[in-house]
């Protein structure tokens, strides 16, 4: 639903019917992950996508389907076809299986407002129905960042407050993924599995030290969807105009900026200083805290001067495991653009679990059991 929310906060504000095919749950190499969406409306557009092409004749049909004959939600689940090469079917070898529903803003007056939220990238999940009563599949349940409101309902009270406290704890993670709720007295009877999309605040990238190699990475993480901050003590090289593509440019010691940063489980800290009265301060402070990913820049003999600094100020053992030094992938990069896809790259591995070899020599699935976590932004995603 993020990947397309401009659109169907438009065709909402218009009060226009549409149907919505939802990816709900993947399975081997389907190229995109649950909770992406390609709608349809009534005057036969269509927006986004659920498989780079694969199926998408088939799922516009079906929208075509649920929004003529005004049908009830309706599950359908696409696989490679090893019978017939140009059935219905994923080529790369996955499966995917997609929730189809005919959506009416009439009927789900809160979408209107959540989808707005959704367009200005403002913290908000949305809990969809995708298994369980047929009453309520496909309904939604609106959940909103800061002091965490809610809106919309999925049929009584004791659901709504069972599938709240669900979504609060997703979106404070940031992370979409599918929960399952009820089946028993405490909670609500009827038993519901859910498909929590979140659109949290974008994951924060912290750089410190304002060299070259800064204003590469600020641009990548930038491109990914970070909100990039850099940061330096000295005022002469801390400048926006040499770094027009981070969020945040401060000027102050690192370790003096991080004791008060917002860090979080998503938060990426990257070292590039490679200078001991900056790097020991902040490294000392920033391994004992919680967060993402850590990697600092320099030779391997600059790494094992700084853990020696790093044990001599009594930082533990296993908080210097954490640390990724020297930073980034072994791509033979030379300049700080090479780095900055080095550096970014093994980001990527790390939160997703990769090995960060080639493909052509990892056996399996393309895309694996990968974690279904926040992502950046619709523009992002239709990019």
């Amino acid at each position: 639903m993020l990947n397309i929310a401009d659109a169907l906060y438009r065709w909402c504000h218009e009060g226009r019917p549409f149907a919505l095919a939802t990816v709900i749950q993947v399975s081997g190499s389907a190229p995109l992950p649950p909770g992406t969406s390609l709608a349809m409306d009534t005057d036969g557009n269509a927006v986004g996508s659920i498989s780079g092409g694969c199926v998408e004749g088939a799922v516009y049909e079906l929208c075509q389907q649920v929004l003529e004959k005004d049908e009830p939600p309706m599950r359908a689940s696409f696989g490679y076809s090893d019978d017939d090469a140009f059935a219905v079917g994923l080529t790369c070898g996955g499966e995917l299986e997609v929730l189809v529903q005919r959506i009416d803003p009439a009927d789900q007056p809160h979408l209107t407002t959540t989808l707005e939220q959704m367009s200005t990238s403002l913290p908000v999940a949305v809990a969809q129905v995708i298994d369980g009563p047929q009453h309520l599949l496909g309904l939604t349940l609106s959940v909103f960042g800061g002091g965490g409101d809610y809106d919309g309902t999925l049929g009584s009270r004791q659901q709504d407050r069972a599938v709240v406290t669900q979504v609060r704890a997703l979106l404070r993670a940031g992370r979409t993924a599918r929960v399952e709720v009820g089946g028993d007295a405490d909670t609500c009877p009827e038993k519901l599995t859910l498909l929590v999309h979140t659109q949290a605040a974008p994951p924060r990238m912290l750089i410190f030290g304002a060299v070259d190699f800064a204003a590469a990475l600020s641009q990548a993480g930038r491109f990914l969807g970070y909100h990039v901050t850099v940061c330096d003590a000295r005022p002469v090289f801390t400048t926006r105009a040499r770094f027009p593509h981070a969020d945040e440019v401060v000027v102050d010691w690192p370790h003096r900026y991080l004791e008060h940063a917002e860090v979080d489980a998503r938060t990426v800290i990257c070292v590039l200083t490679h200078d001991a009265k900056f790097d020991i301060p902040l490294l000392r402070l920033a391994l004992g805290l919680r967060f993402g990913y850590i990697g600092a820049m320099g030779s391997r003999r600059t790494h094992e001067h700084r853990l020696e600094r790093l044990r001599a100020v009594g930082v533990p053992e296993e908080h210097l495991a954490r640390l990724h030094s020297p930073i980034g992938l072994d791509l033979g990069a030379h300049t700080p653009e090479e780095t900055a896809i080095s550096i970014t790259a093994e980001i990527i591995a790390h939160i997703n679990n990769g090995t960060g070899l080639p493909l052509s020599r990892v056996p399996g699935p393309i895309h694996g059991s990968v974690p279904v976590t926040q992502m950046p932004s619709a523009s992002v995603l239709a990019a």
